[in-house]
């Protein structure tokens, strides 16, 4: 072979290799894990701070829950949502005409998000997720990542960064950190809280008399599905237990839209034996505020949540999913999907239905311009809580009641302590759930800068707006779209003035961080 095609072909290898490197290691500034409503705005908001970023989201969408149904925005208190957050609704009521809009289509939701990344000139890694981490003392040094779709066909990228900031539902990066977490409930005695731990309380609650058998009176039947067999802790008891997941679910009524909702793969009527007695007892004259919560949206569509005894929620089979690895996460998102696909078409098919309640949901249908890529169902499973980190400051129920006030606040939280049930058990020979509180009556409270970051001997260059220090009854006031979007910014603000101080995350001055953040937009 002649000298000159070897030197040629040995030139096109070096490029080629050197083409592999660049694809292979990766070195930012400020890299974000999860595309989430909160990572979008962390990652356009360190942008906008000079700073180079990579956004990884494990999926191939952005906004999280914003985008992925849930457009009837729990705000709590408007006073609350400032920054890039308020302008994320100033953004949306642009679209509608309006000065600012909370109520949106999905669709429209991941369209501005998508704005924000081309404005801000933000590189995404999509469908790629976490799955090895590097660190030296208290400090990430890289990330490995692996395609969500093929892990073990396609070859891994590795992410060095100065500062991480994970996003993420789950707290997947946090975790590989070694960042200390809880999951579940704490007992009412260890804050001194008094909505914590076991709850048995009336909202979202069944009727007096619903037999839990599956032939009624007979324990020896054996339980109806969806009903376990654990026993009722004392109130205010720890438990490993987390609040239940569900779908926000986007329909439409709207004829030229509208996709009729079919039988599902797997779908199993015995799961919804429980939904007839709970109607043969509370006789109810409509679905909406008695079996579902369906809150109306632009152009005839609509977000809707749980509501009552048995809804939407699939209570009591999530509790493995923040520790899960990604196989069997999918396996409960998918079990959740076919559950909600099964019990909408239950309501509407199902002839032991009373027949008026059947035609209300026949009115109903998917619609036709919203996930498209999924047939027309949302992508994305509300993750209520998961793993919550245990930082140098816990948020506790005093703090949303106003009883202790921090002075490193870096955004604030509004929403009322809100869980949803956690599990749903015999009591007194009747089905009941528990776990669900709702308590409000208070003003916006200040959310402590060291609720975002790790105890500094564990990791000095990571935050986690997310999956924040907080307990569960605290974490279920703070845990609203809006006030991560919030958080999120304060985080990357902080990173930004980290690495230009070349300083661990907990070493900046909070008070210079609280006046940057009333100018940072």
């Amino acid at each position: 072979m002649p000298i000159r095609i070897i030197t040629l072909l040995i030139a096109l290898q070096l490029v080629a290799n050197c083409a592999l490197a660049q694809e292979k290691f990766r070195s930012v500034d400020v890299c974000i894990y999860g595309g989430t409503s909160a990572g979008v705005i962390a990652a356009f908001t360190a942008r906008k701070m000079g700073k180079s970023v990579l956004l990884i989201e494990p999926g191939k969408h952005l906004g999280g829950l914003s985008s992925g149904g849930l457009g009837q925005t729990d705000i709590g208190n408007k006073i609350a949502i400032t920054g890039w957050s308020r302008d994320f609704y100033k953004r949306i009521g642009k679209h509608y005409g309006k000065s600012e809009q909370w109520i949106f289509e999905p669709h429209v939701a991941e369209s501005v998000f998508r704005e924000y990344l081309k404005e801000g000139d933000v590189e995404v890694l999509y469908e790629h997720q976490i799955s090895r981490l590097k660190k030296e003392g208290a400090l990430i040094k890289a990330i490995e990542v692996e395609n969500s779709k093929e892990p073990d066909t396609s070859p891994h990228k590795i992410i060095r960064a100065s500062m991480f900031i994970d996003c993420s539902y789950e707290g997947d990066l946090m975790a590989r950190a070694g960042v200390s977490f809880t999951i579940g409930r704490e007992s009412n005695s260890e804050y001194k809280e008094t909505f914590n731990g076991v709850q048995l309380l009336d909202k979202h609650q069944f009727p007096d008399g619903v037999d839990p058998y599956k032939i009624p009176a007979h324990p020896e039947s054996g339980l109806l599905w969806g009903i376990s067999s654990d026993a009722l802790l004392a109130s205010g008891s720890a438990d490993k237990k987390i609040q239940a997941y569900n779908f926000r679910i986007c329909l439409t009524n709207n004829p030229e839209k509208r996709i009729p909702i079919a039988r599902p793969a797997g779908y199993d009527s015995t799961k919804y034996e429980l939904l007839l007695r709970q109607i043969a007892r509370s006789q109810p004259d409509s679905l909406n505020w008695q079996l579902l919560h369906i809150a109306p949206m632009p152009n005839q569509k609509t977000d809707i949540n749980n509501c009552g005894g048995f809804s939407s929620d699939m209570i009591g089979t999530n509790y493995k999913y923040a520790e899960a690895d990604y196989k069997k996460r999918r396996e409960i998102l998918n079990d959740h999907a076919t559950y909600t696909k099964g019990w909408l078409y239950f309501l509407g098919h199902d002839a032991r239905m009373p027949a008026h309640l059947r035609q209300e949901m026949l009115r109903w249908g998917y619609p036709s311009d919203e996930y498209q890529d999924n047939d027309h169902f949302t992508h994305q499973l509300y993750i209520r809580e998961a793993r919550r980190m245990i930082g140098s400051y816990v948020m506790t129920q005093h703090n949303c009641e106003g009883r202790e006030v921090v002075n490193d606040g870096i955004g604030l939280a509004a929403y009322t302590m809100d869980s949803h049930n956690c599990q749903r058990i015999v009591v007194n020979g009747m089905v009941k759930n528990e776990g669900d509180v709702q308590v409000g009556g208070f003003g916006p409270y200040p959310v402590s800068y060291r609720a975002i970051v790790p105890q500094q001997k564990e990791c000095a260059n990571l935050l986690v707006p997310v999956c924040l220090s907080a307990t569960h009854i605290a974490y279920g006031s703070i845990r609203m779209e809006p006030v991560f979007m919030v958080l999120a910014q304060s985080a990357a603000v902080a990173a930004s003035m980290a690495i230009d101080k070349k300083s661990a995350i907990q070493d900046i001055d909070v008070k210079k961080l609280q006046d940057m953040l009333k100018t940072n937009q």
